[in-house]
């Protein structure tokens, strides 16, 4: 798996690291079942603290992208295709609506409207 960083971006570490796993799982690079190499290397490739890409990993478990084993380490679930591209696209919906000066609470009550 090639992982990279944008040095220009401003975002987080870990948002970053975050958002290369996903990246790497919409292109193909993972697919459902796949395990991760270990964090520590995962943390040499990108330059960055393991801490860091830690809270990465967390922050994809949390949404359902990678499952977390004792023993087998982490692995891409088989949700996590779909779901990854779903949350790209919230993002950028949200910083389209913020750059709009439309908060996270207008958006839910769009989104209420819609149904």
């Amino acid at each position: 798996m090639l992982l990279r960083l944008n040095t220009a971006d401003n975002r987080p570490l870990h948002e970053q690291v975050a958002g290369a796993i996903r990246r790497a799982i919409a292109e193909g690079e993972c697919v459902p079942g796949d395990r991760l190499p270990p964090a520590r290397d995962l943390s040499r490739a990108l330059g960055v603290n393991v801490n860091t890409v830690l809270r990465g990993l967390r922050a994809l478990r949390d949404e359902g992208v990678l499952e977390f084993r004792r023993g087998r380490g982490v692995t891409v679930t088989h949700e996590a295709a779909g779901r990854a591209q779903l949350m790209d696209r919230l993002r950028d919906v949200v910083a389209d609506a913020a750059r709009l000066g439309y908060g996270k609470s207008d958006l839910i009550d769009m989104i209420r409207g819609i149904s």
